[in-house]
């Protein structure tokens, strides 16, 4: 299977913003406001404002054709050279009826956005587009307090860059539940961050090297269920699974479950090493306290190391990577060739 890398951004370039999944910026228009801000100051982007952009979650549930419209024509302007989404969410995979394939894929244009939208970077990885898990402008972008300078290192490569390069791990991280959504007050207070550990390290011992498939744990599922919008399977031969998970902190058993599901249908044995997102332990709908937090985390870990193991007993399995649900975070490209060397522990973007 063929891919294309969309052109690289230049500084001064237009960027379309979108909401291809929902309308956070109907809700908090101040993180939005923000988020544009940063596109302009840090990147030096110029921001155009897509219709469905601003419009209400009640809007947007209804119209996932026109969630679809401003997709096509961001992709279709010439002088649009990258598409950012606002925000996630939990129905894009209803506007994917209303994607063609040809449009996207004769107007290769760099896609940025995570979570709910690992729907649209699937959809363009099946299209033989490279896309952007990350890079997302109200959740990544929009972070309160200054944006981390982990944040802007990889986001910078991601919009200026042929190669992400090699991921190096962050000096510190956070998941800190934070009122900046609904308190604009609370935009300047950055959470509290903690030592980052680094990601482990799990499984075999070879040298693996791929393209990267797929994105949020949840819409993966969503993606083997639904069964209209995954690529055939020999297309995943020797790729990379890559997995995170997300605010709704699902229980171990029902990652365990989205693994199983790709491996038995005969799709987890394809892969050649897997990837797997820091988990965010606590987030706005709860907080357990920290000794529970780092349970979870270890039994998460161990579950998907367990899981993995009984289709990929020699694929290297990394934990803990800087992309996802938690700050900072790096933007991978979807479709994109990655090697994972557990000699030297190094994940890098060649």
């Amino acid at each position: 299977m063929e891919f294309v890398t969309p052109p690289s951004l230049s500084p001064g370039d237009r960027v379309a913003v979108v909401a291809p999944s929902s309308g956070g910026a109907h809700d908090a228009p101040h993180v939005f406001e923000l988020g544009l801000e940063r596109l302009r100051t840090v990147f030096d982007l110029e921001p155009v404002v897509y219709p469905t952009a601003r419009q209400s979650n009640e809007f947007l549930a209804d119209s996932p054709r026109a969630r679809a419209v401003d997709v096509h024509a961001a992709f279709r302007d010439p002088e649009v050279g990258g598409v950012v989404a606002t925000i996630g969410g939990h129905d894009q995979l209803r506007v994917l009826r209303h994607l063609d394939a040809d449009v996207l894929r004769s107007n290769p244009t760099r896609f940025f956005g995570m979570s709910d939208n690992t729907n649209l970077g699937l959809f363009l990885w099946r299209a033989g587009v490279v896309s952007y898990n990350g890079a997302q402008l109200m959740n990544e972008l929009a972070v309160p307090g200054e944006l981390p300078a982990y944040t802007e290192r990889y986001c910078r490569r991601a919009f200026f860059e042929d190669s992400l390069g090699e991921l190096a791990a962050s000096d510190e991280w956070t998941d800190e539940p934070s009122t900046w959504w609904t308190n604009p007050a609370e935009m300047g207070t950055p959470p509290a961050y903690e030592p980052n550990p680094g990601p482990r390290w799990a499984g075999g011992d070879a040298t693996v090297a791929g393209r990267l498939w797929g994105g949020n744990q949840a819409v993966v599922g969503w993606q083997l269920a639904a069964d209209r919008y995954l690529p055939p399977a020999d297309a995943l031969d020797g790729a990379v699974l890559c997995l995170e998970t997300a605010e709704t902190l699902p229980e171990p058993e029902e990652v365990a479950a989205t693994l199983t599901c790709l491996g038995e249908r005969g799709l987890l044995s394809r892969f050649g090493a897997v990837l797997f997102g820091r988990p965010p332990t606590r987030s706005f709908l709860e907080e357990p306290p920290r000794e529970e937090r780092e349970v979870y985390r270890e039994r998460l870990h161990a579950t998907v190391v367990e899981t993995v193991g009984r289709y990929l007993p020699e694929a290297p399995v990394v934990l803990g990577l800087d992309w996802g649900h938690t700050t900072p975070t790096a933007p991978l490209p979807l479709g994109a060739r990655v090697e994972v060397d557990p000699a030297t522990e190094t994940v890098r973007f060649p």
